[in-house]
């Protein structure tokens, strides 16, 4: 490698250690026409996208675009046709190279690469799964799963073996001696995602993979992906114009219109305070049910009783609160379940009680977490008769959720329901 080279790397090094996000894009802007850069001066570029289409022949496809994307993170980019999603991805990776504004990757400026350093960086940090599977029908599924590290110069022998890995990890193993006519959409669709996995790459670029699957088939890659993500942890950046599908897969979605972010947010932000009508009307027919938490409706009861505590004191506590049962937890806050008025007297009347909240009285009931949608919470609510108890992933307690909040949570407001 020459100094020239060495001094380039290290100038598109920038500043941020671990904590910094792994994506960082800044003032980001992408105008296709003559002299794109005369649109930044300030008279021009403030005007709307066809005013400035208008005035000077010139297409906004970005404008201003400024995010944080962590590692590890499911970042959904999300819009209508032409609302510039797919322009920034191309941009990330510089496909499509902006008109100004930075983004940097892992702490290097992509922006700046040279040509050279650019290939090498796309080949070591990116997968990349489409719309169009973009498979060689003339290859095996195995050889297509290994192209990219054919690509890369790895030994048959080795560049098959991660090949096989991945098609394990997707669910294709015993498919690996077929062609890709021989598979299904769906199975296309593992073929492309094994093959981007194959690279072990730092980030996935997902642009409307799933969008040309049958709704069934669909569904059950989503499913799939999610599950597959538990594992692998990458930060996958996935581009959609299904808003449901948006809700389920992502940690944090943009949402984009005339090549600006209207909004970003958590699934739950979005759906519950949209930041202008343009959202609102782009989540009315979403289902809070599918994205509100079990953390964000709980509420901390109004007694909790101890298990060293006395059953004496356990009752006092239920009749003084007014209520005939509560939740039971020990010196580690540890949820241990539910106990009752009912069982409380029987115990007291036992000659042989030596103290404390036993497990002979204590009811094991199902627990969630914070994270639990709300959905899934319905036939826990169908089985249970007692609020259901939140815990974090050490079996602490948290908090409660009752069936009343469940449903007003998920039943739309209107101002005519009111009795004022």
């Amino acid at each position: 490698m020459t100094d020239t080279t060495l001094e380039a790397e290290h100038s598109n090094v920038q500043p941020g250690g671990s904590d910094s996000p792994q994506i960082i894009i800044k003032d980001l802007w992408k105008i296709y026409g003559r002299d794109p850069k005369r649109i930044l001066k300030k008279d021009i570029r403030n005007k709307s996208k066809e005013e400035i289409q208008k005035k000077t022949g010139c297409i906004v496809g970005m404008r201003n675009i400024n995010l944080n994307i962590e590692k590890g993170q499911f970042y959904i980019l999300m819009g209508l046709s032409g609302s510039g999603k797919s322009t920034l991805v191309r941009n990330l990776i510089r496909l499509v190279n902006p008109t100004s504004g930075s983004i940097t990757i892992n702490g290097k400026n992509v922006t700046k690469m040279n040509l050279e350093q650019l290939l090498q960086f796309r080949r070591n940090t990116f997968g990349m799964v489409f719309q169009h599977y973009g498979l060689l029908p003339h290859l095996t599924v195995l050889d297509n799963a290994a192209y990219g590290l054919k690509v890369k110069g790895m030994s048959k022998g080795e560049r098959y073996a991660k090949a096989m890995r991945t098609l394990e990890t997707v669910g294709l193993k015993g498919w690996e001696d077929y062609y890709p006519g021989s598979l299904s959409g769906g199975m296309q669709q593992r073929v492309g995602l094994a093959r981007a996995l194959a690279n072990e790459p730092d980030i996935l670029l997902m642009d409307e993979p799933f969008s040309g699957l049958d709704p069934l088939i669909r569904r059950q890659m989503q499913d799939e992906l999610v599950e597959l993500q538990e594992t692998l942890k990458k930060t996958i950046i996935f581009v959609t114009h299904d808003l449901h599908e948006a809700l389920k897969l992502g940690d944090k979605i943009a949402i984009m219109r005339n090549g600006e972010v209207v909004q970003e947010g958590t699934p739950e932000d979005i759906v519950t305070h949209p930041a202008n009508d343009y959202v609102q009307e782009f989540v009315r027919d979403a289902s809070p049910a599918k994205v509100l938490t079990a953390g964000s409706i709980m509420e901390e009861p109004k007694i909790i009783l101890y298990d060293w505590e006395g059953a004496k004191t356990a009752q006092t506590l239920l009749l003084s609160n007014n209520r005939r049962s509560a939740f039971v937890v020990n010196k580690a806050r540890k949820f241990l379940g539910i106990t009752t008025e009912v069982k409380l007297n029987d115990l007291l009347e036992n000659k042989d009680y030596k103290g404390g909240i036993p497990d002979s009285i204590i009811r094991k009931v199902p627990t969630v977490t914070e994270d639990t949608i709300l959905e899934d919470m319905f036939s826990i609510v169908n089985e249970n008769p007692y609020p259901i108890p939140v815990v974090d992933e050490l079996g602490r307690f948290k908090g409660k959720v009752t069936t009343d909040q469940i449903f007003e949570s998920i039943t739309p407001y209107n101002e005519g329901d009111s009795n004022d």
